[in-house]
């Protein structure tokens, strides 16, 4: 199968406009993301999309190819459905422009039940939260799974209750945003009719779950920081300092 990347970018974001290109450790964030991410040996090519011209300039000094898109779209997810449609790939997967500790194990993760269930269409990593300050944050998605590890449902809110135990005693989940489709489901995902909690939670994920495909969540043991904000942004620069990873690029 033909894999490719694709990395979801923009200015626009409400919670942190210009984030994408906010300096880390000497380089604009994406380009973290970019370098890391290619690393990965499961990976054909990889490509960034944006509607930005900043971006694009920024991404075009560090060598990563650029594609342009619609200034329209609302979940990234479309966004990389148009990037991709003059392309040559089996799988593509999304990463989030704001993941700039995404690992290239990660990817590789992501992608191997592909090789095995040639019905499954939709992956997503997910990790155990061990933070309770993550468990009560909106901008973390937590996610809560069926017995084969089937997304049930997504949440920027708590989930699940907490009502009879505290957080030590709860084991709770985050989705991390390594999200490989197959080809067939992202371009059927773009004409499925946005749903209601997609809108409300604001999770790309839920359109699918409403319209009743399946999400396959793959656990990782990577401890990955989205960056939503000035401060999530300081708090990955102290994490990702002593990274080893970053000699490799």
């Amino acid at each position: 199968m033909k894999t490719i990347a694709v990395i979801p970018a923009r200015m626009g974001s409400t919670r942190y406009p210009g984030k994408p290109i906010a300096p880390l450790l000497g380089r604009p964030m994406i380009e973290h993301i970019y370098k890391r991410v290619a690393l990965s040996k499961a990976l054909d090519a990889v490509y960034i999309a944006t509607c930005d011209e900043a971006i694009r300039s920024a991404a075009e000094k560090f060598g990563a190819p650029v594609i342009m898109t619609a200034d329209t779209h609302e979940r990234a997810s479309d966004r990389v459905a148009e990037a991709v449609a003059d392309l040559d790939a089996d799988l593509i997967v999304m990463v989030q422009g704001d993941e700039p500790m995404t690992h290239p194990d990660m990817i590789d993760a992501a992608v191997a039940p592909f090789k095995d269930d040639p019905e499954l269409g939709c992956v997503n990593l997910v990790r155990q939260i061990d933070q309770e300050t993550d468990f009560h944050d909106p901008n973390t998605i937590k996610v809560v799974m069926d017995q084969s590890n089937n997304a049930i449902y997504m949440s920027r809110q708590p989930i699940p209750t907490l009502a009879k135990t505290g957080f030590r005693q709860t084991v709770a989940h985050k989705q991390v945003c390594i999200i490989p489709f197959r080809r067939e489901l992202l371009f059927k995902y773009t004409h499925l009719q946005p749903t209601p909690l997609e809108q409300l939670e604001s999770v790309d994920m839920l359109r699918l779950l409403e319209h009743g495909y399946k999400v396959k969540m793959v656990p990782t043991t990577f401890n990955t920081q989205a960056v939503d904000t000035e401060a999530d942004l300081a708090r990955v620069a102290k994490l990702m300092e002593n990274d080893p990873l970053l000699s490799s690029y």
